[in-house]
This record gives C-alpha cells, structure tokens and sequence, in this order.
C-alpha cells in the first residue's frame, strides 16, 4: 500500500487536464484552502457520491500523561469528521 501525497495528485491532475504543473498545483492549494476555510466557518461540505465533511465538537475529558501516568483534563475542541460517499464506499470494497 502506497502513501499518495499532494505532489503526486497535483502531477496526476496536471496531466489528466493537460495543465502546467504549476497551474494544477495552484488550483489544488485553492481547492484545499476552501474546504479548510469552510469547516472553519462550521459549514458542512458535501461532494456527492464522494464524502461529506463535517465539524463536531469532542466533549472534554480525563486523560492520562504515557510519561509519567498523571491524569490531566483534556479540554472539549472541535474535528473534523469524514464519512465516505456511495461511490467511494462501492469501489474500495
């Protein structure tokens, strides 16, 4: 199993669409940079068939230090959660 980066899709897409490099790689970062300010804003993204992307917020906790064993309060934050698409669940089975 391989790890596909950024680098690799963004050469994939360039020729793909027969683009420079440059430009896919530009409009890759815009594509990223959107989803990332959108989840900030708390929307929710939706690519049909693909994922949807939501925010939700991760209740505080008690958690314990692996170095020393000392219990500490791990304050509530928000993620980001991923559930996958039809499409994308039919072809990686």
């Amino acid at each position: 199993m391989a790890t596909i980066t950024k680098k690799h899709l963004v050469t994939v897409a360039s020729e793909k669409a027969k683009i420079k490099y440059s430009k896919a790689k530009e409009i890759v970062q815009a594509f990223l940079d959107q989803m990332i300010e959108e989840l900030t804003s708390g929307n929710k993204i939706e690519l049909r068939d693909f994922a949807v992307f939501n925010t939700k917020m991760r209740k505080a906790r008690k958690a314990r230090n692996p170095r020393t064993g000392e219990e500490i309060q791990a304050p509530s934050k928000r993620v980001v959660t991923f559930k996958a698409g039809r499409l994308m669940k039919e072809r990686v089975k």
